[in-house]
């Protein structure tokens, strides 16, 4: 295995190295790192051949012991077998040139700008994070202007407009958007957090928005996203702990979520199923002592179930706009409330305040596009034809529908209304 491509005496090429090797979380290979350090270890994957010596095997069966670890799962030896099947697919060289020219880079936890929120995963920390865009990294030090906004990919229409209300909402008072780039709920933070401006002063290059990837930056997934992630890598960062090439897999989806919790001071759950997989992003911020959020929905959503779950645990805090989730983050507990500040002034009044549940299953089940007819609608809300035609008298009264064609579409009074007064992006 003495091939030149594998021979490194630099750390940041012996990490590069090893993220291709060895998969997310597995501790075993951080715990080598812990003991050898990068390039040694990097030297006993590739160089070497047969098992570790003794004394290294007990140290790291100690360090794993003592981190909570199963040995009996987590052995050396056998670790050593699955990473030196890959061993020879491995030029860190190559990665390194590949991300320069993509106009990225990566980072090690000597560097400056290595987060500190990774200090609370311990083993579980990445090896290695690969960074691509043109935002400084600097952001990624400090969690406590991040924030992370996630939820279900199937996303309802109340879903993506709590969700971007909220992003758009953090943006405006300096905070940073972190996500997972999926379908749904993640990538309206993501737009949501590009449309908008960040306070006057704030240093240009600073991003709006962060994607956290379950893959290879070089291969910018899903598909249908591809045009939002080329936006955030222009004006925002693409980060991610597997080298490029490196294919998006279930385990990889998983594991991505703990890098998310732990970059952020705290993370916001929108909108998300019984069992989605943004929970677990939930229960891994939480694992960390990190404050956890979840917006409500209707009682009849499935795509709620999720949320509702987390406050009924009391595992999150119930959030309903930017201000709430600001409250998080701790940075707005000495600042009056806008109705403290401005008594005289209006509450803000979202386009659903004030619906029966009816109406808001309706609303829904309304379309912006592609109009849908009161038999389509009845099926996808769940209601009688009789509510349907009595809801959509309603919802037409304030503005909410129209009639287009032979159906009926969704609208939105003066724009998508925020609660700071300026419209959402569609």
């Amino acid at each position: 295995m003495n091939d030149p491509q594998t021979t490194v005496t630099d750390e940041k090429l012996a990490r590069a190295g090893l993220t291709r090797i060895i998969e997310p979380n597995d501790q075993t290979g951080t715990a080598l790192i812990e003991i050898l350090g990068a390039v040694e270890a990097y030297s006993l994957v590739c160089n070497h051949t047969g098992p570790a010596p003794a004394h290294t095997q007990q140290q790291i069966a100690d360090l794993l012991d003592a981190n909570g670890a199963n040995k009996a799962t987590l052995r050396l030896n056998a670790g050593l077998e699955r990473w030196r099947a890959r061993a020879n697919n491995t030029n860190p060289h190559a990665d390194l040139q590949l991300i320069k020219n993509m106009g990225g880079g990566i980072l090690t936890p000597t560097d400056p700008n290595w987060p500190q929120g990774f200090e609370s995963l311990q083993l579980a920390a990445p090896i290695a994070l690969w960074y691509r865009g043109n935002a400084n990294t600097q952001v990624l030090h400090d969690p406590k202007t991040l924030l992370a906004i996630v939820g279900s990919r199937d996303a309802t229409e109340y879903g993506r407009t709590i969700t971007a209300e909220i992003s758009a909402g953090l943006v405006t008072k300096g905070i940073c958007i972190v996500s997972g780039g999926a379908y749904g709920i993640d990538a309206k933070a993501h737009e949501a957090a590009l449309a908008e401006d960040p306070p006057l002063g704030t240093d240009p290059s600073r991003p709006n928005t962060i994607a956290v990837m379950a893959g290879g930056l070089d291969r910018l997934y899903p598909a249908g996203n591809e045009d939002l992630l080329f936006r955030i890598h222009r004006h925002g960062l693409l980060i991610a702990e597997v080298a490029p090439g490196t294919t998006p897999s279930r385990w990889r989806f998983l594991q991505r979520n703990r890098l998310i919790a732990a970059l952020c001071a705290a993370t916001i759950v929108t909108e998300a199923r019984w069992r989605s997989g943004a929970l677990s992003t939930a229960h891994h911020a939480a694992e960390m002592g990190r404050d956890v959020g979840a917006t409500p929905g209707s009682i009849y959503s499935a795509n709620s179930a999720g949320c509702h779950r987390l406050i009924r645990e009391g595992a999150a805090t119930l959030i309903t706009d930017a201000t709430e989730a600001l409250e998080l983050l701790g940075t707005l507990h000495d600042q009056p409330t806008p109705e403290e500040a401005n008594p005289t002034k209006e509450p803000d009044r979202r386009d659903h305040d004030d619906l029966t549940i009816q109406d808001m299953l309706l609303l829904d089940a309304l379309p912006t596009r592609n109009a849908r007819t009161v038999d389509e609608l009845a099926s996808r809300a769940g209601l009688g034809i009789g509510s349907i035609l009595g809801g959509l008298t309603r919802l037409t009264t304030r503005g909410l529908t129209e009639r287009k064609d032979n159906g009926w579409i969704r609208r939105y009074p003066n724009g998508k209304q925020t609660h700071l007064g300026k419209p959402t992006p569609s």
